[in-house]
């Protein structure tokens, strides 16, 4: 090819990379000028710009992948917030992407169709293992303050296991790491992973178990997903700390761990405290005790200088404790004489009580006795016949109170107040009807 652009040889024309990338671009927008795709979101990342990035992938599994872009002022139409899963229709024109010679999509609107086959698959399967209890808190056991072996399970080329690595070695250099490799992402992942777990619980001294691994699109940190490895970080004897993916990650090994972490570098940080900190946690202690130590050994000086004294001058502390018993003595006995003035004064209160509450009853027994003799009295029959009155009864000593049933010749016995005598009836004669009529 020479140099004025014509292939030499041919003679046909040569292309420049530029030239041949602008054309491919024109034929495109000509002949798919709007077009519809749909596609589940993968790889979705959101630029400082505003601008959207993201790979729409078939549902179906297949391993084809169309990169799309979608500007700012598109971006801020949207109605929901895209997330890798989701499957859309999205509807743009397709261009070549010059800096790279490759094909995209520029996305102009974007409408979501469902959640995705692995987001649908994912959802299901964290239901049924919360039913099962296995995300439960009640299930989450504490880390320990300070750990001297922890197992690392993550891939030994990742950039999680160099992340990792530097935090301890910044923070915790004492602390002793003990990796387990296993693959991390791909088919042959989570048996991989289910086999590193055991293997970390049989690691001799190891007291908590790290599980990490970088951040990717919800198809590369699928295995983390896998129910073998869920169930293998439930039942791990050992606690798990699980910093898979970025912070917006979540996997169900998260929800399963103990403790979930943000990224690699947080679990590391969660797992061990800093060596500084415990320095100096160390070195406020002593000091403290450093302190308490001086306060009982001033104390202690304290009362032996006071017990040296009172040795040194027994005669003073006999004279002083003579004082003391002269004047418990003198208290005894001005108590005493108290007590015994009051108990005087409360015999002669309560026999002062208790002769006028006898005074009160005898005069009030005396009242009574005057009042029931006069009722006595005014009930006596004699009283009544003392005013002229007579008493009749029969020959059996019965009172006869009416003229009823009487007979001429009837004896009867009349008593006065002075005396009594015979009589005979000679006649009867009724007034009315006789009261035991009356009372019949």
């Amino acid at each position: 090819m020479s140099a004025n652009g014509f292939n030499a040889r041919s003679g046909a024309p040569a292309w420049s990379v530029s030239s041949l990338l602008l054309a491919v671009s024109d034929a495109l927008a000509a002949r798919f000028a709007s077009v519809t795709v749909r596609g589940e979101l993968s790889g979705l990342t959101r630029a400082a710009s505003g601008h959207v990035y993201f790979t729409l992938k078939d549902a179906n599994g297949a391993a084809a992948g169309l990169r799309c872009a979608m500007f700012r002022r598109s971006a801020q139409m949207l109605d929901f917030q895209p997330r890798d899963g989701q499957q859309v229709d999205v509807r743009g024109r397709l261009a070549v992407y010059e800096a790279r010679g490759e094909l995209q999509m520029v996305v102009e609107s974007m409408q979501r169709v469902g959640a995705g086959s692995l987001y649908e698959e994912f959802l299901k399967l964290k239901a049924r293992l919360e039913a099962m209890g296995l995300f439960a808190v009640e299930r989450k056991r504490p880390l320990p303050a300070v750990p001297q072996r922890v197992a690392l399970v993550t891939s030994a080329s990742g950039a999680a296991l160099h992340d990792v690595l530097t935090s301890f070695r910044r923070r915790a250099p004492h602390v002793s790491l003990v990796l387990c490799p296993t693959l991390v992402q791909g088919a042959e992942a989570p048996p991989a992973i289910v086999a590193a777990m055991q293997a970390a619980n049989r690691v001799p001294g190891a007291e908590m178990i790290l599980l990490c691994r970088g951040g990717g699109s919800l198809e590369d940190l699928w295995a983390f997903n896998d129910e073998r490895v869920v169930r293998a970080v439930a039942d791990s004897d050992l606690p798990v700390v699980c910093g898979v993916g970025h912070e917006t990650d979540i996997t169900l090994a998260d929800l399963a761990a103990d403790l979930r972490a943000a990224t690699p570098t947080a679990a590391a940080e969660l797992a061990t405290p800093s060596r500084d900190d415990l320095l100096s946690g160390l070195q406020q202690r002593a000091a403290h005790l450093q302190r308490r130590v001086a306060q009982r050994l001033d104390a202690a000086a304290q009362r032996l200088d006071t017990v040296s004294l009172r040795l040194q001058r027994p005669a003073q502390a006999v004279r002083l404790q003579a004082s003391r018993l002269d004047l418990l003595a003198q208290r005894h006995e001005a108590a005493l004489r108290t007590a015994v003035s009051r108990a005087q004064q409360r015999l002669q209160l309560q026999g002062e009580r208790l002769v006028r509450a006898g005074t009160r009853q005898r005069l009030a027994a005396d009242t009574r006795l005057a009042r029931q003799a006069a009722r006595l009295q005014a009930l006596d029959p004699r009283q009544v016949l003392a005013r002229g009155y007579a008493w009749m009864e029969d020959a059996d000593g019965l009172p006869r109170v009416s003229a009823a049933g009487l007979t001429p010749g009837q004896g009867l016995r009349a008593v006065w107040a002075d005396g009594h005598a015979q009589v005979q009836v000679d006649d009867v004669t009724l007034n009315g009807p006789s009261p035991s009529a009356r009372l019949e």
